[in-house]
């Protein structure tokens, strides 16, 4: 039979052959790129036993519901809706631990990974020579022109030489995101992976304690066949947060790391806006009008207030992205639980520095110490109240 809207007909036919090959596609918003990926892996996997996971971060443009229209008439095709979770490099490590496929390929469901190269991947990872294969955008006989984004290929370029650096890889792409190993080399290891971000081969790089042996293939990289990419504009800080993670993350939760980063650029603000209500209704003027205990509570709360509207908008974007609130509804109503969780966090601080002022501690020093009183009681219950389950 055929299936409506699709150039997919007939029923598949389930083969006798054991699996051998799983494709990972981590999708958002992806619906018109789905049966055109099918049918172009299905032209290059000819001869081959393989199964295709769409793991989709519920697309509000109905992806989940192509891939399972598909899979009605394809058993090769399968789907992994993920409900208030995001993120590229978590979706594929999901993708790559549900299936049983020996081997595992991750790719973009967008066109801009050629399937053509995975016969060959797929041959060098079980020849026994490699242990992992992967397409690399600035190899030698690759190409980025049809991307047509240089400022990408400048970007992706210093990444690659910061990603090398850090991890301790030579490769000409660590960041790319078409690649193929073992699935038990994967699962190896895939308790010890962060997740974070959105580059998953540099995770499992900077990784595995055996260095694995690597087979690279230049990519003709293409652009993308249909819808917007995927990669907003927190892209650099993810690729920068995923570093972090495996530098630093063992010493420091990352989500900690980044709740008191932008944390720090609210103390920053805060004391901005503080000496500027200070000095406009401070010093001299508080002398002759009222106490300058009056100015100072005055700015404090002024200051609080801005801050924590900063830290809400800069947490949902980055700190929780994978998690991030959208729409006006959502974000009013995040903003109003935000407020209502650091409410006793800001009124500690307020307190707390109000009364090192009255013994005599300066202004600012009084405003730091409240800030760093109140910043664990608001990572602890905005995590849980604001971006999590209650």
């Amino acid at each position: 039979m055929n299936i409506p809207g699709s150039n997919i007909a007939g029923t598949v036919e389930v083969s006798a052959k054991p699996l051998e090959l799983a494709i990972v596609l981590p999708t958002y918003n992806e619906r018109k790129n789905i049966a055109t990926m099918i049918e172009r892996l299905d032209a290059a996997l000819k001869g081959v036993v393989w199964e295709a996971v769409f793991v989709d971060d519920n697309s509000p443009d109905g992806t989940s519901d192509e891939a399972r229209r598909l899979s009605l008439v394809d058993p090769r095709v399968r789907c992994i809706q993920r409900i208030g979770r995001r993120g590229l490099a978590s979706a594929a490590i999901e993708g790559m631990c549900s299936t049983a496929a020996p081997v595992v390929a991750v790719m973009d469901a967008d066109h801009q990974h050629d399937p053509a190269l995975l016969p060959g991947m797929l041959k060098a990872v079980t020849s026994g020579e490699y242990d992992l294969a992967y397409a690399s955008r600035f190899a030698e006989g690759a190409s980025t022109e049809a991307w047509g984004r240089p400022d990408r290929v400048k970007a992706s370029g210093f990444a690659n030489k910061i990603a090398n650096k850090v991890t301790g890889v030579d490769l000409t792409d660590p960041m790319s995101g078409f690649f193929m190993l073992e699935t038990k080399t994967l699962r190896a290891d895939a308790h010890r992976l962060s997740g974070v971000g959105f580059k998953i081969l540099l995770d499992i790089l900077a990784t595995v304690d055996t260095p694995l042996r690597v087979k690279e293939f230049p990519l003709n990289f293409a652009a993308r066949a249909e819808g917007e990419s995927k990669l907003d504009r927190t892209v650099v800080f993810e690729f920068l947060v995923g570093l972090y993670d495996k530098w630093l993350g063992r010493f420091i939760p990352t989500r900690f790391a980044l709740f008191g980063t932008v944390g720090g650029l609210g103390a920053i603000l805060h004391m901005t806006v503080l000496a500027l209500v200070l000095r406009l209704f401070g010093a001299e003027f508080a002398i002759s009008h009222y106490p300058k205990e009056v100015a100072f509570i005055t700015g404090q709360t002024i200051a609080s207030i801005v801050a924590m509207t900063f830290n809400f908008i800069l947490n949902n974007e980055l700190t929780y992205a994978d998690k991030r609130l959208r729409g006006f509804g959502p974000l009013m109503r995040g903003w109003a639980q935000f407020a209502l969780t650091c409410a006793f966090g800001m009124i500690a601080n307020i307190g707390a520095s109000t009364a090192l002022v009255r013994i005599g501690f300066h202004d600012y020093a009084a405003a730091f110490i409240g800030i760093v009183l109140a910043s664990v009681w608001n990572f602890a219950l905005s995590n849980k109240f604001v971006w999590g389950k209650y």
